[in-house]
């Protein structure tokens, strides 16, 4: 499965694609969308679309996981991160693509196993679990990719065994090294 990962902002947008069969997971592409400094609001809501509908169309992710937004104590910072969550939104939903969205707390947790881990932990482990070189910077692409790997382990791997097959053969393995059937 093909899952673009989307941390959205207000200046910066990070964005990372992997493929992932459910145990492995491997990047696709990633990268930021920067709109120009000294454009208005409305046009780099605009450039974050636009940018978003190419990517979307380079990679054709089978789903879009993107970043909710953090309750932050700052309310315009947070209606314009809604804004642009928004039309990133527009953007998936006009190609046809599903969204799911998750929590910071809920990333964090899925990649690092500690829902208030810090971004540079974040960033180690996003550089772990895709087996890269080199540490993905800015922070926003971590941040997205660790957005896409936390939607692939809530899939799971694809190729589960059920739960009846797993208990018989542990079952089997501990009457075996105990010398009875």
């Amino acid at each position: 499965m093909r899952i673009l990962g989307v941390d959205p902002g207000s200046e910066r947008t990070g964005y990372g694609c992997i493929d992932t069969d459910g145990n492995r997971n491997q990047i696709v592409v990633c990268g930021v969308l920067t709109p120009t400094g000294s454009a208005d609001f409305p046009e780099k809501l605009l450039s974050m679309h636009h940018g978003l509908v190419k990517i979307l169309t380079q990679c054709c992710p089978e789903t879009v996981a993107i970043e909710d937004i953090f309750y932050a104590r700052n309310a315009r910072s947070s209606l314009k991160l809604g804004h642009v969550r928004g039309v990133l939104i527009l953007a998936a939903a006009e190609a046809g693509i599903p969204v799911c969205e998750y929590s910071p707390t809920e990333i964090k947790r899925a990649v690092v196993g500690y829902g208030r881990a810090g971004k540079q932990q974040v960033q180690q482990m996003v550089t772990l679990l895709l087996g890269l070189d080199t540490v993905p910077s800015p922070l926003d692409v971590s941040d997205a990719l660790a957005t896409a790997i936390c939607h692939a382990h809530s899939l799971g791997p694809t190729n589960k065994r059920s739960t009846k097959q797993r208990s018989n053969s542990w079952r089997r393995f501990r009457r075996d090294s105990q010398g009875t059937l």
